[in-house]
C-alpha cells in the first residue's frame, strides 16, 4: 500500500511539473521569450494548485470518502477529452496592451482542467492514505516528499533527457500517455481506500495509536484551527514563494537571461519539500536556521554596496540563500503541521501562501516598483518569519529595541553616506566594504531577535540607495511586462544609453556632430557596418525589415529612397526610441520610418510575399535572441517575404549560446549561403567611442546575392553539424549550444578583481 500512494504520488507530481516547462515552451513565442512569461505562468499554476487544493479540501467532506474516489476517477477520465495539451490555432496576444490577462486565459482553456485534475493528487491521496489502516496513516505528511520527489525529477529531465529529444507534439502525446498510466494508478489506490472505509463510507480513526508516535512533531490535539495559526501558515508559504518568483526575475533581469535559469529556482524550491517533510530529515531544522543569518546578512551586504557581478559569481551565492530561507520557511511549516485530521486544510493555506507570492510578484509588482525591489524586500520578510532564538525578553523593553535600534542603524548609515560622498575616489571602495562590514556585523548581533535582524537587513539594503551615488543620470526607468527599460546619460554626460534588464540596447552620442553616428553592436567598423557598406548606393536595398527597434540606431543606415519597417513587441521601446527628448535616430532618419507592435513571426504573415529586399533579426530578449526566432517555420517565413536577391541578416552576439551553428544548418537546409563575422577583438579606442563587440551572421539565396561580403575575409561560412537536428518551433536544444567556456573559472576570478 505505501508503495502504491507513494508511486502513484511520485507519477502525478512528475506529469504536473512536466506540463510547466513544456506550456511555458509552447507560449514563449507568442510572447517575445519574456521573463514574465515565465512569472505568469507561475501565477496561474499556482492558483490552478490552489483550486485543486481547495476540490481536495471539500470533495471528501460533502460526498464522503468513497463516493468521492469513485467520483475523482470519473473526473480523471473526462479529462481525456481535452488531451493532448496545445495552443489553439489563431491565438494571437494583443500588440498594444499588457498581456497577462491573454496569458491567463490561453492557460485556463489550453491547460486548465488537466493541470487542475492532475494538482489534487498530492493531498487527495494523502487525504486517502490517512483513512486506511496502516501503521502510518495517522501522520501522512511523509508521503509530500515523494510528490516533491517527483516534481523535482521532472524539471530536472525536461531539458536535459525530454527537451533534447521530443519535440513539443511528441512531448504532448507523451504526456497523455503519462496521464493514462497515473489514472490506472489512481484507481488501484482508490480500491484500497474504498475497501478501506467499509460499506458504510465511515472513516477509520485518525487518533494515533499510543505507541505510534512516528518521528514528526505534528499537533497531537485534533482541536479547532485558530485564525493566528492559519495565517502564519499562509505567510510561511508566501515568503519563499515570493522569492522563488524574486530570485528568478533578478538573476533573469539583472544578472543575465539564460534559457535554463528559470527552473533552477525552481528545483531548489521543491527539492526544500522534498527535504523538510522527509520522515527523517537529512538536515535538521535548527541547522538552517543558524546558518540562514549567515547567508542573509552576506546578500544584504551585496545588495548595499551594489556589486556588479557576472552570472557565475552571483548564481550560485544567491540560489544558496534562496534555499536557506527557504528550507527555514519550509521547516517551520512542517514543525507547525497539524494532525491528519487537517491535513488537506493545511496544504490548501500553504496554498493560498503561494498563491499570494505569485501574485504579488507577476502582477503587482511590475506595477508598484520600476526595479526589482521585490526581492530584497522577501528577503526582509523572511527575517520576520524566523523563529526567535532568544526565548527571554518578549518583555515590552526588548520589543521597543527590536525598533529603535534598526532606526539608529539607519540614522548612522545616512551620515557616514555624507561623509562618503566628500572623500576622495581612491579611498572610497575601502570606506564602503569597512562600512558594509560593520553594519553587516551589527547585524549579526540582531540574529536572535526576527524583527531586529529583518529591520536592520531592510535599513541596510536601503541605504545603499543613498550611500552610493549613481554615476549616470537617469532619465526615464519604467517596469512592464517585458521587463525594466532606462534612458540614462553616462557620467561624462557624452552618450545617452537604452538599458533593457542588464542588456544595452542602444546609445547615441550628445555630441551633435556624431548624433546620427550608429554606435554599440550598430558601428560602421563592425559587421553591420560592413553588410550596410555592401549594399549602400546603386547596391541599396529598397525594402528593408528590421525584428527589433530599441534606439532605432540602425534607422542611421537608411537613405533616401529606401523603406524601413521595424517590428517590435514592447510598447515601451517604440514610444522612447520616437522621443526626441531621449533618442532621435528615428526622427533624423531622412526617409519614413514605420514601427509595428507585435510579436515579429505573426506581424510578418500579414506582410505580402516576396515585400523586403532585407530582412534584419536584431530581437533580444535581456542578453538572448528569442528561440523562435531562429527555427526553420521563422527561416521559412522570412525566405516567403524576401524577394530574390534578397539578404537576411542575424544578430546572435551572446555571452552563453553559440547559436552559429544553428543557423549553419538552418541555412544547409533551405540552401542558402551563410557567413558569419565575430567582431570581438576591441581597441580601447573603439571602447572609448561606444563600440561593442557583436556577432552577426548572413544568409542569401546565392553567393552573388551576398556581393562584396562573400569576398571579406573577415566573413567565414557558418559551422554546420550534421548530427543536429535542425530547430524547429516544437524542438530546440539549448544544451547542445550553451557555451561551456563562459563558466571559466580564471574568467571568473579576473571578472570578479574588476568589480566594484
Amino acid at each position: 500500500m505505501l508503495i502504491l500512494f507513494s508511486l502513484a504520488m511520485f507519477f502525478g507530481a512528475t506529469l504536473l511539473f512536466m506540463v510547466e516547462p513544456m506550456f511555458g515552451k509552447m507560449a514563449l513565442p507568442l510572447l517575445g521569450g519574456s521573463p514574465a512569461v515565465w512569472n505568469t505562468c507561475m501565477v496561474f499554476y499556482q492558483g490552478a494548485l490552489l483550486a485543486g487544493y481547495l476540490y481536495a479540501h471539500l470533495a471528501p467532506k460533502w460526498l464522503g470518502v468513497r463516493r468521492q474516489a469513485a467520483f475523482h476517477l470519473a473526473l480523471l477520465l473526462v479529462v481525456l477529452f481535452t488531451l493532448p495539451i496545445g495552443i489553439f490555432h489563431g491565438w494571437t496576444p494583443p500588440a498594444d496592451a499588457n498581456p497577462v490577462a491573454w496569458l491567463l486565459l490561453l492557460l485556463l482553456l489550453s491547460v486548465g482542467l488537466p493541470f487542475f485534475v492532475v494538482s489534487t493528487t498530492a493531498p487527495l491521496l494523502q487525504k486517502w492514505f490517512a483513512q486506511t489502516s496502516h501503521a502510518f496513516a495517522h501522520d501522512p505528511y511523509f508521503l509530500y516528499g515523494a510528490s516533491n520527489l517527483g516534481s523535482l525529477l521532472a524539471l530536472v529531465a525536461y531539458p536535459t533527457i525530454i527537451e533534447p529529444y521530443l519535440r513539443l507534439h511528441h512531448q504532448s502525446w507523451a504526456w497523455a500517455g503519462g496521464y493514462l498510466v497515473l489514472i490506472a494508478l489512481l484507481s488501484l489506490c482508490g480500491v484500497m481506500v474504498w475497501r478501506a472505509t467499509g460499506q458504510t463510507g465511515a472513516a477509520i480513526s485518525l487518533a494515533p495509536p499510543a505507541a505510534a508516535t512516528g518521528s514528526g512533531n505534528a499537533n497531537p490535539a485534533a482541536g479547532p484551527l485558530s485564525i493566528s495559526q492559519r495565517v502564519w501558515w499562509v505567510l510561511l508559504a508566501f515568503a519563499p514563494s515570493s522569492l522563488l518568483l524574486g530570485v528568478t526575475t533578478f538573476l533573469s533581469t539583472d544578472i543575465a537571461s539564460v534559457p535554463l535559469l528559470w527552473i533552477i529556482p525552481l528545483i531548489i524550491y521543491l527539492l526544500t519539500f522534498v527535504l523538510v517533510f522527509a520522515r527523517k530529515p537529512l538536515i535538521p531544522h535548527r541547522i538552517m536556521v543558524f546558518l540562514e543569518p549567515f547567508v542573509i546578512i552576506p546578500l544584504s551586504v551585496f545588495f548595499f554596496i551594489q556589486i556588479k557581478t557576472t552570472i557565475w559569481q552571483a548564481l550560485p551565492f544567491h540560489l544558496l540563500a534562496f534555499f536557506v530561507i527557504a528550507m527555514v520557511c519550509h521547516g517551520e511549516l512542517m514543525h507547525s503541521r497539524p494532525p491528519a485530521d487537517y491535513l488537506t486544510e493545511f496544504y490548501l493555506w500553504i496554498s493560498v501562501g503561494g498563491v499570494l507570492g505569485g501574485i504579488f510578484n507577476a502582477l503587482l509588482a511590475p506595477i508598484l516598483f520600476n526595479a526589482v525591489i521585490e526581492y530584497p524586500l522577501i528577503i526582509v520578510v523572511a527575517c520576520l518569519l524566523r523563529p526567535s532564538l532568544s526565548p527571554a525578553d518578549q518583555k515590552s523593553h526588548a520589543r521597543r529595541w527590536d525598533i529603535l535600534l534598526p532606526l539608529i542603524l539607519a540614522v548612522l548609515l545616512v551620515l557616514l553616506g555624507q561623509v562618503f560622498q566628500a572623500l576622495p575616489d581612491r579611498y572610497k571602495l575601502l570606506a564602503l566594504l569597512i562600512t558594509a562590514c560593520a553594519a553587516g556585523a551589527l547585524c549579526y548581533s540582531f540574529r536572535f531577535r526576527p524583527w531586529r535582524l529583518g529591520l536592520g537587513l531592510g535599513v541596510l539594503i536601503l541605504a545603499g540607495t543613498w550611500f552610493i551615488a549613481q554615476p549616470e543620470r537617469v532619465l526615464l526607468k519604467e517596469r512592464n511586462f517585458f521587463g525594466i527599460s532606462k534612458v540614462a546619460e553616462d557620467a561624462a554626460g557624452h552618450y545617452r544609453i537604452l538599458t533593457h534588464g542588464s542588456t544595452i540596447h542602444g546609445a547615441q552620442s550628445l555630441d551633435p556632430a556624431r548624433r546620427r553616428e550608429p554606435l554599440t553592436y550598430y558601428h560602421r567598423t563592425g559587421p553591420l557596418g560592413q553588410v550596410f557598406a555592401v549594399f549602400s548606393g546603386p547596391r541599396a536595398k529598397q525594402e528593408v525589415a528590421v525584428v527589433g527597434l530599441g534606439t532605432g540606431t540602425i534607422a542611421s543606415y537608411a537613405q533616401a529612397g529606401q523603406h524601413f519597417t521595424f517590428y517590435e513587441i514592447d510598447p515601451a521601446m517604440e514610444r522612447i526610441a520616437r522621443d526626441p527628448r531621449y533618442f532621435t535616430y528615428l526622427s533624423d532618419c531622412p526617409t519614413k520610418v514605420r514601427v509595428i507592435l507585435g510579436d515579429a513571426r505573426l506581424s510578418l504573415k500579414d506582410a505580402p510575399d516576396s515585400c523586403y529586399n532585407m530582412i534584419i533579426l536584431d530581437a533580444f530578449s535581456s542578453d538572448a535572441i528569442p528561440i523562435h526566432l531562429v527555427t526553420w517555420e521563422a527561416v521559412r517565413l522570412y525566405l516567403a517575404k524576401l524577394k530574390p536577391g534578397g539578404v537576411l541578416v542575424f544578430h546572435i552576439s551572446n555571452r552563453y549560446l553559440d547559436l552559429k551553428p544553428v543557423l549553419g544548418n538552418l541555412a544547409r537546409d533551405a540552401g542558402f549561403i551563410s557567413l558569419s563575422n565575430s567582431d570581438l577583438e576591441l581597441s580601447d579606442e573603439d571602447r572609448k567611442k561606444k563600440k561593442f563587440p557583436s556577432t552577426w551572421a548572413v544568409m542569401a539565396r546565392t553567393q552573388a546575392d551576398l556581393g562584396g561580403l562573400a569576398r571579406d575575409q573577415r566573413w567565414q561560412a557558418l559551422p554546420v553539424r550534421p548530427g543536429d537536428a535542425l530547430w524547429t518551433d516544437d524542438f530546440s536544444n539549448i544544451l547542445s549550444v550553451f557555451n561551456w567556456q563562459s563558466v571559466n573559472l580564471g574568467d571568473w576570478v579576473n571578472s570578479f578583481t574588476k568589480s566594484k
